[in-house]
């Protein structure tokens, strides 16, 4: 599970905000303790001293420390009793300044081990779910408030009505958020303008990032402006623009929308083959969302491109008429 670098940096920051915050705090409730409780200072002296003295008695050599720890361990205790004894007295509760650390689990670091946290780990799936919602614009995309009544239910000359259809589709969508690291295929997603492809886009990325995968999401148009700018250096940070290319080619999941809207050139064309091919190559998941048809797609771009859409992909035909229409003639 890769973690999406510009999404961590900012996690990242908020955690460092968030423990410079707590580290002030701790620091004016000490200060308001001393000033109550002048022998709650020289307790915390000791106590520090006791420390070093157990580690001291520890790295002694030729002798067996643990009585002396031990002695220590309880001079600490009666110390620590103490302490919260004038505490209490002075009003306090008697673990006012208690925790040294935000999270104890990490210690303020961010991580266990070479893991991250959870406490930074929460940060970085409010700072992703807050990346999506302004990429997405919408807000409210989720598989609880997608509406199949937006779609008609007579069926079509001899198959399915777009109720059916887009039900089809809905539930294997669902899944394939719900069972995302057991998913091998990319999704491609083809049909109508205003049929719920960029919907149902942001259901799975919202529902896939909840899960703690890496999720990036562009339009067509920003992926091959973004691989220009690395590519020709018309970047004005051209470390920025490379990482921005390197985000979208190595995060679990890759959602491009409106592909074919973009003006095509053999350089998007280039650009577009090396994203499909690099990510099934490292086995990333994409969904690409389109206007085109599957024969608009082979003719549009090279034979390599769309036989790996249409062959390594699972293609799936959107149904229904503009719903973005249908809100605006009902004043929603």
């Amino acid at each position: 599970m890769a973690l999406d670098s510009k999404i961590l940096a900012a996690a990242r920051r908020r955690h460092e905000e968030r423990v410079q915050a707590f580290q002030a705090q701790r620091e004016a409730r000490l200060k308001a303790v001393y000033a109550a409780v002048p022998e709650a200072e020289e307790i915390d002296r000791a106590l520090r001293a006791l420390v070093m003295e157990a580690v001291n008695v520890s790295l002694q050599k030729g002798e067996d420390p643990v009585a002396a720890v031990e002695q220590i361990g309880a001079r600490s205790l009666a110390l620590q009793e103490k302490r919260g004894r004038l505490l209490e007295q002075a009003g306090f509760p008697r673990d006012y300044t208690d925790r040294d650390y935000y999270c104890e689990a990490c210690r303020d670091t961010g991580y266990v081990g070479t893991a991250p946290c959870q406490c930074l780990m929460e940060l970085y799936e409010e700072e992703q779910n807050a990346a999506l919602s302004s990429l997405f614009k919408l807000g409210n995309e989720s598989f609880d408030t997608f509406d199949l009544s937006w779609y008609d239910d007579a069926p079509a000359a001899g198959g399915k009505s777009p109720r059916q259809v887009m039900k089809i589709v809905y539930d294997f969508c669902a899944a394939y958020a719900e069972r995302f690291s057991e998913m091998k295929k990319s999704l491609l997603f083809s049909g109508p303008t205003g049929v719920g492809k960029t919907f149902l886009s942001a259901c799975i990325a919202r529902a896939v990032a909840g899960q703690g995968f890496s999720v990036v999401y562009e339009t067509a148009g920003a992926v091959f402006a973004a691989f220009e700018a690395d590519r020709f250096q018309k970047s004005e940070d051209p470390d920025a623009a490379r990482a921005h290319v390197r985000r979208m080619l190595t995060c679990d999941l890759l959602i491009i929308d409106d592909l074919g809207t973009e003006m095509t050139t053999s350089f998007t064309v280039s650009a577009l083959y090396e994203i499909v091919n690099t990510r099934l190559i490292t086995g990333k998941k994409t969904i690409i969302s389109t206007n085109l048809t599957k024969e608009e797609l082979q003719q549009r771009y090279s034979p390599q491109i769309a036989s790996r859409l249409l062959g390594e992909y699972e293609f799936l035909r959107f149904a229904g008429q503009d719903i973005r229409l249908k809100r605006q003639d009902l004043g929603l």
